[in-house]
């Protein structure tokens, strides 16, 4: 299954959602990202939507295009994501602030060698980030990401493939 054919099972309420996956999808070289990280973000957000056919598409888009570290780099961003938006979310949201001064006391040392360059990484993170909704994590990303030299346009592109890929989940349930 290719985004194509994932398109095709979008229905008529999603008709936005399958310009916008087009779009993406058939203009990489317009995000102002690389292969690797265009594709990497992607992949790292279908294991976060945890749809099957999505990642099974995302998969298919891919092949070819990266190496295959990128895939267990996306791997690694999903799950590590997981775990630290909805810390650093809490800390962020509490209006308790004694939880900020305390350690986290999380295993993250995935994130000291992901397997692709740095903010390669930091790309797929900021776009999970956005998807699980945790400012403190986006906050973090992009300061990185802007310390590495990566422009605003590789940026919004990164969290405009959340948005689209998570209209596309939705659009398919409710097909």
């Amino acid at each position: 299954m290719t985004i194509a054919d994932y398109k095709q099972n979008l229905g008529d309420h999603g008709k936005d959602t399958k310009l916008n996956l087009s779009s993406l999808f058939g203009n990489v070289d317009a995000s102002g990202m690389t292969a690797t990280q265009f594709y990497g973000t992607a992949l790292a957000l279908a294991y976060t939507l945890n749809d099957s056919d999505l990642t099974n598409a995302v998969e298919a888009e891919a092949e070819g295009k990266v190496e295959t570290n990128v895939i267990g780099a996306a791997k690694l961003a999903a799950s590590l994501m997981a775990m630290n938006n909805i810390y650093y979310r809490f800390v962020h949201l509490s209006t308790d602030k004694q939880f900020a001064k305390m350690p986290a006391g999380l295993r993250m040392n995935g994130m000291a060698n992901p397997g692709v360059e740095k903010v390669d990484f930091e790309l797929y993170s900021l776009a999970v980030s956005a998807l699980n909704g945790c400012g403190m994590c986006i906050d973090a990303h992009v300061k990185t990401l802007v310390e590495h030299g990566i422009s605003a346009q590789a940026i919004q592109a990164s969290v405009k493939l959340a948005a689209v890929m998570n209209s596309a989940k939705v659009a398919r349930a409710l097909s």
